[in-house]
């Protein structure tokens, strides 16, 4: 440890100490060599935890730490690198969490995604810290179900605001030259204006 950082650590413990002593104590008796490295490291770590969507949490401590400086992850609305972010999730695990999101189901608590998950529920606790439970209604745009546009027939496609029967056959049509890679990847293709793409965004999935 740096000799800087170490005169910090002991000086902001003195200065807990002070304040609070038997909180102090509490905390030394549960302190752990990851909580220890994640104050170590604190300013590196805390611009990285703000700044950084993708950045995966080393250990509990760091999401712990995560929580304090007021990062949520909508167990509704999170993707999967957003699962990935928390230690201990696979990116299976991940994927059936976004792909039931998708599907219509809504998580309401812990318990519900350690039960889609098939886990115990006392392993995901320390975790709970971080997650937020939203509900959004039938008619929100966060609860429409998106259709793959490589798979999505005519009909489907019709059932979206602004697509009408033209759109829906050049979508179709002109994927038979190759699947589109994502929302940017169709509207060049299909040269579509911006304020159309940005309303298809919230009901494609690729």
């Amino acid at each position: 440890m740096n000799k800087n950082v170490a005169n910090c650590l002991i000086a902001l413990c003195n200065l807990i100490a002070l304040c609070n002593p038997m909180a102090f104590l509490d905390w030394l008796s549960t302190t752990t060599q990851s909580r220890l490295k994640v104050i170590a490291t604190y300013p590196s770590l805390r611009w990285r935890i703000l700044n950084d969507p993708y950045y995966r949490f080393q250990s509990l401590a760091e999401v712990e730490l995560a929580a304090n400086l007021g990062v949520k992850i909508d167990a509704n609305q999170a993707g999967v690198d957003d699962w990935l972010r928390l230690p201990g999730l696979s990116i299976h695990q991940a994927r059936t969490l976004v792909d039931l999101a998708q599907a219509g189901v809504q998580f309401h608590c812990l318990e519900d995604i350690a039960a889609a998950l098939g886990m115990p529920v006392q392993r995901l606790k320390p975790l709970e810290l971080i997650l937020q439970f939203c509900y959004y209604a039938g008619d929100s745009v966060y609860s429409i179900k998106p259709v793959n546009p490589n798979l999505a027939t005519v009909e489907m496609l019709l059932r979206i605001p602004r697509v009408d029967l033209y759109l829906a056959r050049a979508i179709v049509e002109n994927r038979v030259q190759g699947p589109y890679r994502n929302l940017i990847h169709l509207q060049r293709r299909l040269s579509l204006p911006s304020d159309l793409t940005a309303e298809l965004m919230h009901y494609l999935k690729f």
